[in-house]
This record gives C-alpha cells, structure tokens and sequence, in this order.
C-alpha cells in the first residue's frame, strides 16, 4: 500500500504562514463580526457612522498597505509583518470604552497595523512556495486557515452572544488568539532578507537566476495585465463592503442578533472552502488565471450581493438571504487566492513587496468609497446598497476579462 506524501509546498515556513493567519482572524473577524452590532444596536448610533469607520479603516489602510509593500523590502518583510501583527490586538480593546469615536479609533488603529503586514506576509509566503505553479494551491490554503479561523471567530461570537456575555469581554477575549497570531508567525524563517537595488533578487517563479519576464522595481505598470489587476482591485474594493453589512442586514430581517451573526460564520465558511477546494485545481497559468479570476471571483460577487439585494427587497425571507451571503462568501475565496496568485507572477521583481503593496493599496482604497457608499445609500434602501454592490463588483470582471487576450498574446499562458 503506497503511503500518501504531503505536496512539496507544504513546509514548515507555509505552515506557520498559514497557521499565523488563522489565529489572526479567529482574533479581529471576532470583533469585526460584533462590532456593527455593538454600534449601532447597543451604542445606537447610526448606519452611515459604521460605514464611515469601515471606510476609515480600509481608506487609511491603503495607505499602510503600499507603505508595507515599500517598508517590507528595505527592513525585512519577516521583521515587519512581526511588527504590525503584534499592534492588531488594538481592535481587542474597542468596546472598553462607551464612546463610538474611541471605539472607532481602537478598531481603526488595529486594522492598519493589519494592513501594514498584510504585503509582507505575501512576500513571505511566496518566498516560502518558489514553484509558481504551486502558488494557487498555497493561496488557497492561506486563504482557507484565514477564513477558517473567521468562521471559528463567528461562532465564538454567536455562542458568546448566546450566553449573554458583554461585547466588552467578547473583543477583549480575542487579544489571545491575536498574540498566539504572532507568536506561530515568528516560526516562518522567510521574509528575512532585505532588497538590494544593486542586483536583482532570485526568481521566486524559478527557483534562481533574474526573472526576464519581471518588471523593473517601479514598472509594474509595464507589464501586460499588471494594470487591469490593480483597476479591478480597485473596482472591486468598491463593492468589497464589510462582513459587517450583511450581518446587520440579516439580523434586520431576522430580527435577531444570532441571525446576523450566523450570517457571518456562513460567508466566512464559504469563502474558506472555495478558497482551499479551488486554490488547488486553479490553473498556474495567468490568463486562465484572469479568466477565472473575473468570471468565479468578481462576477460571482455580483451574482451574491444581487441576491441579497432580492431576498431583502422582495421579503423573500432569510433562505434567499444566506443563499446570496454563500455566493458572496465563495467568490471572496476565489478573489483572495488568484489576486495575489496573480501579482506573484506579475509583481516578483526585485522589490517584490511594491506588487504586493499595490495590489493591497488598490484594493484598500476601492474599500474606502465603497463602504462609505455603501454606508450612505444603506440608509436611502438595503436593496440600493447591495445593488450599487453588485454594479461595481461586474464592472471589476469587465475589466479583467478584457486584459485575457492581449495576455494571450504576450505569451503569458
């Protein structure tokens, strides 16, 4: 009987990679998940204040992001995703106070030190994975112990609410897994090195030698398809409301808490699974990559928030409602295994940390508009939020489809 062996890709560096992200959002997705409900429903501020502190978190977070990317190649991507992993638990502290500004503030703060790591955690992972073709595979798994550990947060969240226990303690309990976060993250012995504008640093596509194909540092631009990624990014940060909204929209229909947070634990299941099922039978070649990219991440995103737009206008009840957040769920998974699958091709230059930067920043700075959009028009009409969600998430695959056949003919299949 032939013993089964793990793929090659699957290392120590991966696992703790990995294992790191999966504490990380056990922690934050716990307080993300509940923090729109402590605002608005036990602080009893309105809807467009949470959007504007989602807006404030992802606006200023693209900032942090291409500050990361940029940092991350000067200092070491291992030293600074270490850095701002360790200031997250900020976000821990958010329901101490009774003030929504403090809570704002504490839940902001927290969430740029996440985006500041958030590139150079990338880097490290595709440090760790140098066969391009095993990259998908190796997303999908980072992306399934992320998420994995977002449903985990839900229902911690859901059984929490069950038992009565103060939004206080519910956040302040999540400082555990966020320190056990960094604790697994400094067991990844990749990221260390720093880049060198002298000599270009190994192919992480090859396994050595310069990439030909890769940009110079600054000209990503340049590079067929690297500019329709980011504008799709970009366009579908618009609609990559937060987690939060269909939580209030479903607890609004419901009429109860627990539906809204079960809401949550859903998404973040469905968008583990596609994230891990997917990400290893994705195809390694970029065009394939884009295509799959627009038509299962972008345009199902749109498919999911239309269906929510439905099942709350219509009243066609919660079945529908969760049907839509399962969609909107498993094209998140898709999105966040092939983007940066796709910038490690397009990006890996000799300051790798800029494509990652980018990619984050332009997907942060969509976010900023689009939770503030989404927070403006929620009070004009829920189905008008999620409508303007779905318009922006199909213009997102427009454009990435478009870039599928000068990629073809560049040669990048």
């Amino acid at each position: 009987m032939t013993r089964r062996v793990a793929p090659s890709w699957r290392t120590h560096d991966v696992w703790a990679i990995a294992g790191s992200a999966f504490f990380a959002d056990l922690g934050y997705q716990a307080v993300l998940a509940g923090f729109p409900l402590f605002l608005v429903l036990t602080l009893h501020q309105p809807t467009w204040e949470y959007g504007l502190a989602s807006a404030l978190s992802y606006g200023g977070g693209a900032v942090f992001s291409y500050l990361g990317g940029r940092l991350g190649d000067r200092v070491g991507h291992r030293r600074l995703a270490l850095a701002g992993n360790a200031v997250i638990p900020m976000l821990s502290l958010s329901a101490l106070v009774a003030s929504p500004a403090w809570a704002i503030g504490l839940l902001t703060g927290g969430w740029w030190a996440r985006n500041l790591r958030s590139p150079s955690r990338r880097v490290m992972l595709v440090e760790a994975v140098p066969e391009s073709e095993r990259r998908p595979a190796a997303f999908g798994f980072l992306h399934a112990l992320d998420v994995g550990g977002g449903a985990l947060a839900g229902l911690y969240v859901l059984l929490a609410l069950a038992g009565h226990v103060a939004f206080r303690w519910i956040f302040l309990a999540t400082a555990v897994p966020l320190a056990l976060s960094t604790i697994t993250l400094s067991r990844a012995r990749t990221g260390a090195r720093t880049a060198r504008p002298d000599r270009p640093a190994p192919d992480a596509g090859t396994g050595g030698g310069a990439d030909p194909g890769a940009p110079s540092a600054g000209g990503l631009d340049a590079r067929p398809g690297a500019r329709a990624l980011l504008t799709a990014a970009t366009l579908y940060g618009f609609t990559y409301y937060s987690a939060g909204f269909p939580v209030l929209t479903v607890a609004q229909a419901g009429g109860h808490l627990l539906d809204g947070v079960g809401a949550f634990l859903v998404l973040q299941a469905a968008s583990a699974t596609s994230g891990y099922v997917l990400g290893g039978r994705l195809a390694a070649d970029l065009s394939r990559q884009f295509t799959q990219l627009g038509l299962l991440g972008y345009l199902g995103a749109g498919l999911g928030a239309g269906l929510v737009a439905l099942g709350y206008g219509a009243h066609l009840g919660l079945g529908v409602l969760f049907a839509g957040v399962v969609v909107v769920g498993a094209s998140l998974g898709v999105v966040e295994t092939l983007e940066p699958s796709a910038m490690s091709i397009l990006g890996v230059s000799r300051r790798a940390g800029r494509g990652f930067g980018a990619l984050s920043a332009a997907r942060s700075a969509g976010t900023f508009a689009g939770n503030l959009a989404m927070g403006l028009l929620y009070g004009v009409g829920v189905s008008a939020a999620y409508g303007y969600a779905a318009g922006m998430a199909t213009a997102a695959a427009v454009v990435v489809l478009a870039a599928v056949p000068a990629l073809r003919r560049s040669g990048d299949t």
